[in-house]
């Protein structure tokens, strides 16, 4: 008795958890793919030394193009106009001590063809984040904040991508034929 029990308990779970992944399979769940670009090459310049952006958005575009150094060898040239981190107090008590802050990443940006010709005029992106802040857990609120612009940078980064992914084989293309 007890045998034949614990086999149709084992039976039921068995056919529960074959439902239910038949049920997920076919719901058409996909996680979120990074949008597809209709180049093959590109160019990053403008940007400051060694600067923490520059690094992500060449990260995320290294898995679908080349990232070239020389302009004039890529197929478009994104070109960095303003890269810009801001740290700025929100909120603070009555003797001065921060409570509050607010951090703001700016990054201005122009997109170009080899030919010159431009497809994204000057864009503006600015993300910004809360970060409250206490003296007595400061080295944790200094890592807090480091975590913070990593991920508004990754932010930024797939806004860009996001934004190239709209160009167009024919706008990319070196040679544009003029009627």
């Amino acid at each position: 008795m007890w045998l034949s029990r614990r086999v149709v308990l084992v039976a039921g779970a068995a056919a529960a958890a074959s439902a239910s992944a038949a049920l997920l399979s076919g719901c058409g769940f996909q996680l979120r793919q990074p949008p597809r670009v209709a180049f093959s090459s590109i160019a990053l310049t403008g940007f400051a030394p060694r600067s923490p952006l520059h690094g992500e958005l060449k990260r995320q575009l290294q898995q679908q193009v080349q990232v070239l150094d020389a302009p004039d060898r890529a197929q478009l040239v994104l070109l960095v106009l303003d890269d810009v981190r801001e740290r700025s107090v929100v909120a603070s008590t009555a003797a001065a001590q921060v409570r509050e802050l607010q951090l703001r990443l700016r990054f201005h940006f122009r997109v170009r063809n080899a030919a010159g010709r431009e497809l994204i005029p000057r864009a503006e992106l600015q993300v910004s984040r809360d970060l409250s802040y206490s003296e007595t857990a400061a080295l944790a609120k200094e890592a807090e904040e480091a975590e913070l612009y990593r991920e508004m940078q990754s932010d930024i980064a797939a806004q860009v991508m996001r934004r190239l992914a709209t160009l167009t084989v024919t706008q990319t293309l070196t040679h544009t034929v003029r009627q």
